[in-house]
Formats: C-alpha cells, sequence, structure tokens
C-alpha cells in the first residue's frame, strides 16, 4: 500500500508538470518554444540540465536549447550529432516505456562519439538508485499522428533528488515529452501559417499564388482549420472547413457550413467560447460531434483579410487535445484518491472540508438583516457599517464582496433545536490487525475493499467516504441534525458488522465511530482531530465482545 505522504507528492509534482506544459503554450516562436521546453525540464521535473535535440532536415540531431548551466549551454548549443550516433544510444541501455536510460557501467563507450555532451565528475553511488554523473536519461519526441517520425531528442541529468527517477517520475518525464512535441510542431505550424499570412498581405500582385498557398496550407493542415465570417447577421457562420476538421467532428464539409462554433459547442462552455477573442484568442472547449458526444479541442483565432480593403474573415485553428484532457483527469484522480479503495485520500478529503470551513466564527453575523446583507455582497454594511464611497474601510477576514458563503454550525447535542450541520463520521475498525496478522496484507487489503464498497453503499450521493490512511475511514454528511448522524453511524456500523469472504473464508470486522461537527471557526485538523477523539472515547467505552473480529 502506498505511503500516506505519497499523494502529496504526486499532487506537487502534477502542478509543477501542469505548468511546465501550460508555460509551452504561451511561447510566441518555435525558438521560444524550444527554451520553453528545456526550462520546463528543470523547473517543472526535478532536473539540474536539461537539453532539447532537434533533428535537420538532413536528419543529423543539433542542440537546439539547453537549460541549468550558463557554460554549458554557450558550449553545446548549436553543435550538431549526427543520426546514427543518436540511433545507437536510442537502442542501448535499458527501455523505460519510450524513454532509453544508459547506466554509466554502458555509457562510458559513448564518451568518444560525436554527439554534443556536457558531464560532471562524481563519487560512484552508495547505493542502488543512486544517479551517477555518467548516467544518461533519453525522451524521444515524436511528431503528432501516431507514427514513430523522430522529432527530436530531450536528455536529462542530475535529478535534484540524487535518485534515478521511480515510475511516476518516468511518466511525469515521458507525458512532458510527448506535450513538447505537439508544441514543437504546433509552433512550426504557426511560424508556417504566419508566414503565409505576411505573404497575403505583401504579395499582392501575386494574389492568386498566395490564395494556392494558403488554400494547400489549410487543406492539409494535420489539425482542423475553419474560416468564418466576421459582423453581420451571419456572425461566425462557418464558411470553409479542412478535411482534418471534418474528420475530427464527424461531420461533412456541406453540413459545417450550416453552423458556427457557437451552435457546435458544449452548453458549460458557452461563455468561454463568448469570451474568446478574435485576434489571437485561445480557448480550450468541447465540441459535438455527429454522433452526440463531445470532444475537447484547443481553439486559437486569427483574423484575416480577402483584399486589402475586402472584408475580413476569423481564421480558427482547432487542435484535438482529447488525449491531453483525459490524461489530466488521470493524474487529478490518481493524485485525490486512494489506489486501493479507489476512495477519496486524505488530501481530498481535507480539500473538501475546508471549502465548507471559513476563518470567521458564525456568530460574526450577528443579526438576520446583517446575514441578508452579507449574503447579497455588502460585507462592509454588514460588519462595519455602511461606505457611501464603495472603496474604502476594511473586509473582515476570510470574507470578501460577494461572499455568498454559508456557515457550517454544530447542532447542540442536549436538544433538538432543529439545527442541521456537517457531520464528521470517523471509523476506525476493530479488529483488522488481527486479520493482517493471521492471513496477510493480502486478505486486509480485500477487507478495506469491501468495507469501503459498504459504506459507500449507506450514504447518500452528496455525502463523502474517504479513505485517511490505514483502516481509519472518514464520511462527511450535510444536513444533519444530532440523531440523525447517530442513525447514520448506526447503519454504517451494521453494514460493516457481516462477515467478509476473503479466499473462501469468512473474516469479521468491527467498527468504532466518533461524530464531530464541522464549523466555521476551525481548521480541518481541529475537526478530524475533535471526531478522532470522540471515535476513541467510544471505542473504550465498548465491550470487547462488541469489537472482537477476525
Amino acid at each position: 500500500m502506498e505511503a500516506e505522504s505519497e499523494p502529496y507528492v504526486r499532487l506537487a509534482t502534477m502542478r509543477q508538470l501542469h505548468q511546465a506544459v501550460a508555460d509551452l503554450n504561451t511561447a510566441r516562436s518555435l525558438a521560444d518554444t524550444l527554451q520553453s521546453v528545456a526550462d520546463g525540464i528543470v523547473g517543472g521535473l526535478g532536473y539540474e540540465l536539461g537539453c532539447v535535440n532537434l533533428v535537420r532536415p538532413d536528419g543529423d540531431l543539433v542542440v537546439a536549447a539547453f537549460a541549468g548551466n550558463s557554460a554549458a549551454e554557450s558550449l553545446i548549443t548549436g553543435r550538431v550529432g549526427s543520426r546514427a550516433s543518436w540511433e545507437r544510444r536510442l537502442s542501448m541501455g535499458e527501455a523505460w516505456d519510450e524513454l532509453r536510460f544508459i547506466p554509466h557501467t554502458e555509457g562510458w563507450v559513448l564518451l568518444d562519439d560525436d554527439v554534443p555532451q556536457w558531464h560532471t565528475e562524481g563519487p560512484e553511488p552508495r547505493f542502488e538508485d543512486e544517479w551517477h554523473p555518467l548516467d544518461r536519461l533519453y525522451a524521444p519526441m515524436y511528431a503528432s499522428g501516431g507514427g514513430l517520425d523522430l522529432l527530436g531528442v530531450i536528455s536529462v541529468d542530475r535529478p535534484r533528488n540524487g535518485r534515478r527517477p521511480g515510475a511516476w517520475g518516468r511518466e511525469a518525464l515521458q507525458m512532458y515529452a510527448s506535450q513538447a512535441a505537439i508544441a514543437i510542431s504546433n509552433a512550426r505550424l504557426r511560424a508556417n501559417m504566419q508566414r503565409a499570412l505576411v505573404r497575403l498581405e505583401r504579395e499582392q500582385q501575386a494574389l492568386r499564388a498566395s490564395e494556392e498557398s494558403f488554400r494547400q496550407a489549410f487543406e492539409y493542415a494535420p489539425s482542423g482549420m475553419a474560416i468564418a465570417e466576421m459582423g453581420g447577421d451571419q456572425h461566425g457562420r462557418l464558411l470553409r472547413t479542412n478535411d482534418a476538421l471534418c474528420r475530427l467532428l464527424g461531420r461533412p464539409a456541406s453540413v459545417l457550413r450550416r453552423y458556427s462554433f457557437a451552435d457546435l459547442v458544449h452548453p458549460e462552455d458557452i461563455g468561454t467560447l463568448l469570451r474568446t477573442s478574435a485576434e489571437g484568442g485561445r480557448a480550450e472547449l468541447r465540441l459535438g460531434r455527429r454522433d452526440g458526444t463531445y470532444l475537447w479541442v484547443s481553439l486559437r483565432n486569427s483574423v484575416v483579410a480577402d483584399t486589402t480593403d475586402g472584408p475580413r474573415f476569423l481564421l480558427t485553428h482547432v487542435e484535438d487535445i482529447e488525449e491531453r484532457k483525459r490524461n489530466e483527469l488521470n493524474l487529478a484522480h490518481r493524485a485525490s484518491h486512494d489506489a486501493l479503495t479507489g476512495l477519496p485520500n486524505s488530501a481530498e478529503l481535507r480539500s473538501r472540508l475546508g471549502a465548507r470551513l471559513c476563518e470567521r466564527p458564525h456568530s460574526v453575523t450577528s443579526s438576520a438583516i446583517e446575514a441578508l446583507d452579507a449574503a447579497y455582497g455588502d460585507v462592509e454594511s454588514a460588519v462595519h457599517g455602511y461606505r457611501a464611497d464603495g472603496y474604502e474601510g476594511e473586509v473582515a477576514p476570510g470574507i470578501g464582496p460577494y461572499d455568498h458563503h454559508v456557515h457550517s454550525v454544530a447542532p447542540d447535542p442536549d436538544r433538538d433545536d432543529g439545527t442541521k450541520g456537517l457531520a464528521v463520521l470517523f471509523c476506525d475498525l476493530d479488529g483488522f490487525k488481527s486479520i493482517n496478522d493471521r492471513f496477510g496484507h493480502h486478505a486486509g487489503d480485500a477487507v478495506l475493499i469491501e468495507v469501503a464498497r459498504r459504506l459507500t453503499t449507506c450514504v447518500r450521493d452528496g455525502d463523502t467516504v474517504a479513505r485517511l490512511g490505514g483502516d481509519e475511514f472518514v464520511v462527511l454528511a450535510d444536513g444533519l441534525g444530532a440523531a440523525d448522524a447517530a442513525d447514520l453511524a448506526v447503519r454504517l456500523r451494521n453494514a460493516i458488522i457481516p462477515p467478509i469472504r476473503v479466499d473462501g473464508r469468512a473474516v469479521r470486522v468491527g467498527a468504532s465511530f466518533g461524530i464531530g461537527w464541522a464549523e466555521c471557526g476551525m481548521t480541518e485538523e481541529e475537526v478530524l482531530h475533535s471526531a478522532d477523539q470522540r471515535m476513541y472515547v467510544e471505542k473504550r467505552s465498548r465491550s470487547k465482545v462488541h469489537r472482537r473480529a477476525g
């Protein structure tokens, strides 16, 4: 089972990776894109050195960008290594999926070939997975389209933690290389399109030739392209689409000419489309396909003119990013959910709990009138009195203009006054350790999976069942009174008690529950600690015969 801190490490790595990929898409030129790729290796992936080797038209690879060491950058940038030497490197060592790792015990034979390289002397490794100064790790980049057309090679050196990357680090590097290849291909495509547009503006006397050049770039572009009207009653209507866009959306060009992008966009993304500017606008949204499904795409807009004084049209580049979005969602899910049970993990639990809490206790809003003022955005008048200028004065900590936060309060356990709150039920399994000791961790894992399933089936759709770690679970259930929470704890305990069959044998576990309440003014840790303490009080108060399991 994974360590409790691993989800935090994965979440931090995912955020750095997402930022590095986002930086790739902000570069304005091919040179900026290449440098962004190298900088992302150092800034986002945790390596001290990063080098981008780009395939030239003659097949050899040139060092196009370098990051991490200015002396090495000035020494090897622009130098060329032969294709044969690179193919030799990419066939040596260990294959880590699409990555290629050459340990120092094999790479010494490469010291005298013609590939530009930079390394520093260092001690011999003290343990098996320590990084050696002569270790080499390469991430090939292939052109989009699923083929094996080599676009370039990313080489990295000296991980900051001093160790060879594990499975998570390898996956991050491989995904980054894939996104870098897309960014470089797109930068080349944008450069070609920009040159085509410049020719259209400057070569008025060769209008037909320029139109043909543009037509070919438009029609044969590997990603979707569309031309739409600008202004007038037909603003946004598609006038022309290329084959790639037709294939992407599963609609023929004759049908697409009846629509605008506003007709095809997902209802939840219409606001994003309307906020995207015509000149240089970018957006990521979903477009509808003929079969009724939606596809994630990236839109990039530019304005072109038919002639010098003629009408202007909107040129839109449509790129399929469905796989990237799916990978992002998978990464986000893996970082926020327990790998064994599939439940939200400790980090996700605290995030959901924190979303319901604020720093200001509920008692700050002292009257119904002030509560209404705060709900409709007049925070200052509710806390400090009405401000005539609308700009001066201080805002209470934890709130801001248009704060519609509903404060969480705890019901009174001694009397039923109708108060409903966010119940936090802390569950600890009784007898789980004996199952692990007697039958092994495999049986223990099976019990945890079944307990997670039973807990999930007993709660409402809007409730949260999370695994805190080990044999501890937490349930968040909103809108409950004190009696409701006690009844829920009984139902959950009764769902856990029945025997669980593991490898042909029946085992039993019990459960102790502590009921806490989330209140504004408390931190997530305080809420969980309160429920945990109540759980231990309940565990000690019950006789051993009720807690015996196995």
